[in-house]
């Protein structure tokens, strides 16, 4: 096989952007842009029927995207400040939708989600439906609510 250097860049170009596929962009794209720079590079080299124009524009285009680019995507992908997933409901208002014990969960409704809770240790009373608590903590699948 004629120019096999060409053809591996494409295939491991192929590979990292399948494999940013399959962790579901774990690595915030630098596989599947990184692929993409070598499978690029390995195509021009077959076009120019020329290993070293294939070996050069791919290690041109990672250089670029490594040196230029990462760090732009990087911060259009991350939204530092916002808080997300549970830690965007820590010290919320929650209202109670079954009564919650000190000895027994009962449920929250925390915006459009409903919650398994408990009551914080430092609680005592029980909390009956409408009542309004504070999300304390999360452990697991449950609030621990004040």
């Amino acid at each position: 096989m004629e120019n096999w250097p060409s053809w591996s860049l494409v295939a491991l170009g192929g590979l990292m952007i399948l494999a940013e596929v399959l962790l579901g962009a774990a690595t915030g794209f630098d596989f599947a842009l990184v692929g993409l720079s070598l499978a690029v590079g390995g195509g021009l080299g077959l076009f120019f029927e020329s290993t070293l124009v294939g070996l050069f524009s791919a290690g041109a285009l990672a250089f670029v995207y490594l040196a230029l680019f990462r760090s732009r995507i990087r911060s259009k992908l991350t939204r530092p400040g916002v808080p997300s997933n549970v830690d965007a409901i820590l010290g919320s208002r929650a209202l109670v939708t079954m009564p919650i014990t000190p000895d027994a969960a009962g449920q929250v409704r925390v915006g459009n989600e409903v919650w398994r809770a408990v009551l914080s240790s430092a609680v005592q009373e029980p909390r009956q439906p409408g009542a309004s608590v504070t999300v304390e903590s999360v452990d697991g699948v449950t609030l621990i609510v004040r």
